[in-house]
């Protein structure tokens, strides 16, 4: 079963979220918050798999929410609802140790999906927003001292640039011709040599060491 804490301050809103969540045979609801501190509370004494937390909430917003939750219980994965996909506070939510977003108009399979993705460990937001947040991680970080590069196998530049395309596990398994489970534990080791949490922070340091092309930029134009 998946562990799931809601967090949303409009009670209508949470209230149809739980119950569409919990027609889920391997979802469970364990509890609901309606502002960002009791999210934090109660993730620390639940210990959830899964927060869906919108990013505006009310006496502790969605992203330091996320950091407290991301420091507090490493093991619980958060996922933002928000109303507009070009929402900067996104990409600050991400830095902050989220796991993944999801529109709160998307589909009901489109946020099914999302939690089990991220509860097995991938980032879950989509390719669109993959290629932006690594433009972001790249416009903000200095390339790292050369003493703390590491060096990667072909085959682990292989799957880096997969996760900077937003690849899930099953894809890059398929591309790879390896078994899902393999896939897993090769990123989990590879996040260790990185020193490195999750998907997102490991694209970003492989841009930032230049191990991987970054997303291309628009020529200049001639006058």
């Amino acid at each position: 079963m998946i562990r799931i804490l809601v967090a949303d301050d409009h009670t209508m809103f949470r209230e149809g979220l739980r119950e569409m969540l919990e027609r889920q045979s391997d979802f469970d609801v364990v509890g609901e918050s309606a502002d960002g501190l009791e999210t934090v509370r109660m993730a620390r004494e639940l210990c959830p798999d899964v927060v869906l937390m919108d990013i505006h909430m009310p006496l502790l917003d969605g992203i330091a929410a996320s950091r407290r939750i991301s420091e507090a219980c490493p093991k619980s994965r958060v996922i933002i609802l928000t109303m507009d996909h070009e929402d900067d506070s996104v990409f600050e939510a991400i830095r902050a140790g989220a796991q993944g977003y999801v529109l709160k108009e998307a589909r009901t399979r489109d946020l099914v999906e999302t939690v089990r993705a991220v509860h097995r460990g991938e980032m879950g937001i989509g390719r669109s927003l993959a290629a932006k947040v690594l433009v972001e991680f790249r416009r903000l970080a200095e390339p790292p001292e050369a003493s703390q590069t590491v060096a990667l196998t072909e085959r682990e530049k292989t799957v880096l640039a997969l996760i900077a395309q937003g690849a899930s596990n099953r894809e890059i398994a398929a591309r790879l011709v390896l078994s899902e489970q393999t896939v897993k534990n090769s990123l989990s080791a590879l996040y260790q040599r990185l020193k490195v949490n999750n998907r997102a922070e490991a694209a970003a340091y492989a841009l930032r060491a230049r191990l991987i092309p970054g997303p291309e930029r628009p020529a200049a134009s001639s006058a």
